[in-house]
């Protein structure tokens, strides 16, 4: 595990970032079915496994590895991102290389109950300026070609377009501060 410190640990006014811990893998991992469920609802097959009852990304691991962090709102996860300090098979196949600098973002989710609330902008530019891992100046992320929103949504915080993969996923990065 990389070493990393929260420099800036409110995300908002009413919302705090923290390392998720293992007592907190069943609230996070419900908090990503539901936002599978609601993907399906708005005809997404994103995420899908999920509903499955699997986790391709291995999110309960990457609690133990200390990948994720949890933002809270009144004490209750309100928000989840999973931030790997080193390239998976998944990214590296996606990027086509390893680059000791960045940081992998994955699996930013936001509970339904607080959605469209700038949250998810919040949390990314957390990821950019309330965290600071040692060595790391580059965030990359992924998102699947084909939904729109999501990749604007990557544009308007500031992430720039590096392609499309062979396997249909956009690729972008960002500097961080």
């Amino acid at each position: 595990m990389g070493t990393f410190t929260i420099v800036k640990p409110e995300v908002s006014e009413d919302v705090v970032a923290s390392q998720a811990v293992a007592a907190e893998t069943d609230d996070i991992m419900g908090l990503l079915v539901r936002t599978a469920q609601w993907l399906q609802s708005k005809g997404s097959s994103q995420w899908s496994e999920l509903l499955e009852g699997k986790d391709v990304h291995g999110m309960a691991q990457s609690i133990t590895d200390g990948d994720v962090f949890v933002f809270k709102k009144a004490g209750r996860i309100a928000g989840v991102v999973m931030l790997p300090q080193e390239a998976r098979e998944w990214d590296i196949r996606l990027w086509g290389n390893e680059q000791p600098e960045a940081i992998y973002l994955h699996r930013l989710a936001i509970d339904r109950s607080v959605a469209g609330k700038n949250l998810g902008k919040e949390i990314l530019n957390w990821v950019t300026e309330g965290i600071i891992f040692e060595g790391k100046n580059v965030i990359r992320l992924d998102c699947i070609a084909t939904n729109e929103s999501l990749n604007t949504f990557y544009r308007e915080a500031g992430f720039t377009y590096r392609g499309t993969s062979d396997t249909g996923f956009n690729i972008y990065d960002k500097l961080k501060k």
